[in-house]
């Protein structure tokens, strides 16, 4: 069954499947896009900071699960894994932290690293591998930047790469966009969509990085 991604601007992005899960919904107004129009079961909070957790009451419906902090979980047979990390290169004493999540659905291995600020450690990398479709922020200023998210993607050898967090029409938040992270790269595909399908079946063999058109 093909799992459905749909991006919602910025790290928020809706997967969907027979359970829908959004990660860091922001509300849109505050950042100069529209807000997320996605009703989920599970919300996967990496940090509280506006562009990240504003839009919960946008995503949420009576039943819905959130989840903000690391650990393990088991939400609607979907197995979700918080992984501590920082928010900046000083253990989190200029932004706090940041909680990368795992989750997978119908065999395929989500990670969504949210605002992470920093390399990551081998140990770290070692907790995530394998992944089959990474969400990486790369357009530097409050998270990692292009050349340090080029490193993530190398230690977690994802078979899909989808970068966020990178400046798009309307956004108001001062980072750089998507150029930087995709330019000398042939394995690329640019999708005039914010949705894309996966499977774990018609995942590529060769590692491909797409990016998504903004909503």
């Amino acid at each position: 069954m093909p799992i459905t991604i749909k991006w919602h601007g910025h790290a928020c992005f809706e997967i969907k499947d027979g359970v829908t899960i959004v990660t860091d919904p922001h509300d849109g107004r505050s950042i100069g896009l529209k807000p997320p129009s996605a009703k989920a079961d599970i919300v996967l909070i990496s940090h509280k900071h506006f562009d990240h957790a504003d839009g919960l009451l946008y995503v949420k419906k009576d039943g819905t699960v959130v989840i903000d902090k690391p650990g393990s979980y088991e939400v609607r047979g979907v197995k979700i894994t918080g992984v501590p990390t920082y928010h900046d290169e000083s253990r989190g004493a200029k932004r706090g932290p940041n909680t990368v999540y795992l989750f997978e659905v119908e065999g395929v291995r989500f990670c969504h690293l949210g605002d992470l600020g920093h390399a990551l450690s081998e140990d770290q990398a070692r907790s995530l591998r394998p992944v089959d479709v990474l969400m990486v922020p790369v357009g530097g200023t409050f998270t990692i930047d292009a050349r340090q998210a080029e490193k993530v993607v190398e230690m977690l050898s994802p078979r899909l790469t989808i970068p966020m967090h990178f400046k798009v029409p309307g956004l108001n938040l001062p980072i750089a966009g998507v150029e930087a992270f995709v330019a000398g790269k042939g394995n690329v595909e640019r999708i005039p969509s914010s949705v894309y399908s996966v499977s774990k079946e018609a995942l590529p063999s060769q590692p491909k990085i797409i990016v998504l058109s903004p909503p």
